[in-house]
């Protein structure tokens, strides 16, 4: 009789352990999945604070050196009173094109022709580009800054966050979603531009869908629909590798479009939509009543405003645009400079309630920050975010979203994933290849701070043993590189331990180096950390997109970018590295070959390439 009780019993704690094993390996793997997304975010706000500390060098440069950063050429200014018919007389569409032939004013079928031939990787030629964006500006001038919009009785209305880039994203969206109309209206809240592949085709369609409804298809601008923000995060290359032709005039007009699209949308008097967030000086009013156009990027935006105010007007307050772009809600009251990224704010659920109750508002919705599922509620439902960029960060590493508004303005949320090569993984691999990857950009971040990292473990090792505790480790890393993350948690994968349980700090760079050495180790890394910097600093240079920049050039910028963040650079140091990566001794530098110098190289990758 008591066999059989005790196989049950058997049974039972094996089912039980079976599952606190299952548990605990979920568990885990979802800890490594929230720190390798935790690694992510906290780098992409760090270049984003980099970027817009940039701007002050880029004051500096248009107080003494206006001529670099002078406005685009003038015969690649697109000038407004043109005729459509202008463009085809000036750019002519060969025989051999087969891609979309448009004509203006466009239908659906022009739509469904430019989703067709984008299904295919197909470009739009760039006459219709060109006249595409002509009439987009033509049609964006009439728009007040902030759209107001109303749902009927019979009507839902959708509204998307980012897309950068991501073409497969809109494109799923329509699938599941159905294309705008009259009776399918969509607002769409920025950030369509940079990281992604397909920019240049998210915008063609958006803005076809624009000027064929332009009372159901919404827009607003966001932080990346921005020339500097450009430079740095991919469009303006992409762009010129598209159209290279025609590029700077393609790009010079979409400055223009960018700084004439909406800044905000209101539904029904209820619901506030912009890209980034509000602070405790966001006015409505004002806002509504700003010459929008006039700030083209966030860099020349102080420029603006300070030639305002001399001339008389109180025009101080453009930073508000800057809020409404970059701002993030966070659970603590009040409004507090948004550190992590370097612009706007972070502001609570005191101040998101303030401005619902002036505006007679009931909800925010806000895009602009990465969520893992899509979406986000926040403020005690108040404010909603809507990222709509699936596998924004690695491939499997987030849902996007969309919103669902009914006409009594309840959301509803739709979440997807683009998925290719994530859906033949199981679990534990696509978290090990988020991880992975997350690790490799967190690596190449300490090594740009190897000396600052450096000193700062020799702080805790005052006897020179090379050893300090894990605690000291953790401060260490944390006080430099101030990205808010779990050191201790990621202590195993950073840095080798000692049989006595201490750190070996200068093990976090063993499996690193510069793809290509140079003999002035102090100023590689210093390249190595403002790598973006300059990149964005040399494509502005760069007007012709050559490539190239001459010695003097590069000697010239870079004495005044190290002068003006306070970095220590000899003349002689500098000398010896502008000859020693002028390969082909012509007195030019190619670019591209330097930035490539100056990237950092992992122990896997070199085994690979060998």
């Amino acid at each position: 009789m008591c066999t059989p009780l005790l196989s049950v019993l058997t049974v039972i704690r094996s089912a039980v352990l079976i599952q606190n094993w299952y548990r605990f390996r979920m568990a885990r793997i979802e800890m490594r999945r929230r720190y390798s997304l935790s690694i992510f975010q906290s780098i992409e706000y760090a270049d984003e604070q980099d970027q817009l500390q940039l701007s002050n060098f880029f004051t500096f440069m248009l107080d003494h050196f206006s001529e670099i950063f002078a406005s685009p050429n003038v015969s690649q200014v697109v000038e407004e009173g043109l005729s459509l018919t202008e463009f085809e007389k000036k750019i002519d569409v060969p025989d051999s094109y087969y891609g979309p032939r448009l004509s203006f004013p466009l239908t659906i079928n022009d739509a469904n022709a430019l989703l067709h031939a984008f299904k295919s990787e197909q470009l739009l030629h760039a006459r219709y580009v060109l006249q595409l964006l002509y009439e987009t500006r033509r049609v964006l001038k009439e728009m007040p800054n902030i759209t107001r919009i109303s749902t009927s009785y019979s009507k839902e209305i959708t509204v998307c966050g980012d897309l950068h880039g991501n073409l497969d994203d809109l494109l799923l969206i329509f699938y599941k979603n159905g294309l705008p109309s009259e009776q399918n209206p969509y607002i769409f809240n920025g950030d369509f531009v940079d990281r992604g592949k397909n920019s240049m085709e998210i915008l063609i369609i958006l803005f076809a869908f624009l000027l064929i409804y332009p009372n159901n298809l919404h827009l607003n601008r966001g932080n990346h629909e921005d020339y500097i923000m450009n430079l740095r995060y991919g469009f303006t290359k992409e762009v010129s590798r598209k159209y290279k032709d025609h590029g700077d005039q393609i790009l010079c007009l979409l400055q223009d479009v960018f700084s004439w699209l909406p800044l905000a949308t209101i539904i029904n008097n209820k619901i506030l939509i912009l890209h980034g967030g509000i602070s405790d000086t966001t006015d409505l009013d004002f806002l509504n009543a700003l010459e929008r156009n006039k700030v083209k990027d966030h860099i020349h935006m102080g420029e603006s405003v300070a030639n305002e105010t001399s001339a008389g007007h109180n025009l101080g307050q453009y930073h508000l645009i800057l809020d409404i772009l970059w701002s993030d809600p966070r659970s603590q009251r009040g409004c507090t400079p948004n550190k992590s990224r370097g612009g706007g704010c972070y502001f609570g659920p005191d101040v998101t309630a303030k401005l619902l109750k002036k505006y007679n508002l009931k909800m925010l919705i806000r895009s602009h920050e990465f969520k893992p599922e899509g979406y986000d509620i926040s403020h005690n439902g108040k404010v909603i975010t809507i990222f709509s960029a699936s596998n924004y960060y690695e491939e499997g590493s987030n849902r996007g979203a969309y919103i669902k508004l009914n006409p009594e303005l309840i959301p509803r949320f739709v979440q997807y994933q683009v998925s290719e090569h994530t859906q033949r993984q199981n679990l534990h691999d696509r978290v090990g290849t988020i991880e992975s990857s997350a690790l490799k950009s967190l690596r190449e971040q300490i090594y740009a701070y190897k000396p600052e990292l450096t000193s700062a473990f020799a702080q805790y090792d005052l006897n020179g043993t090379g050893r300090i505790s894990v605690h000291d480790w953790a401060a260490a890393m944390e006080s430099v590189l101030q990205l808010g993350l779990p050191w201790r948690m990621l202590r195993s994968q950073l840095v080798q331990m000692t049989p006595d349980g201490e750190v070996d700090f200068m093990s976090c760079f063993y499996d690193l180096k510069i793809s290509q050495p140079v003999k002035e180790p102090a100023l590689v890394e210093t390249l190595c950390r403002y790598r973006k910097d300059l990149e964005l600093i040399f494509n502005i240079i760069d007007k012709d997109h050559s490539g190239l920049i001459s010695l003097e050039e590069f000697r010239h910028t870079w004495k005044l970018f190290t002068s003006h963040l306070g970095i220590d650079v000899t003349d002689e140091s500098l000398g010896k590295l502008v000859l020693s990566i002028d390969y082909n001794k012509d007195g030019y530098i190619d670019f591209n070959e330097f930035l490539e110098a100056f990237h950092v190289v992992h122990r896997l990758e070199r085994k690979a390439n060998s």
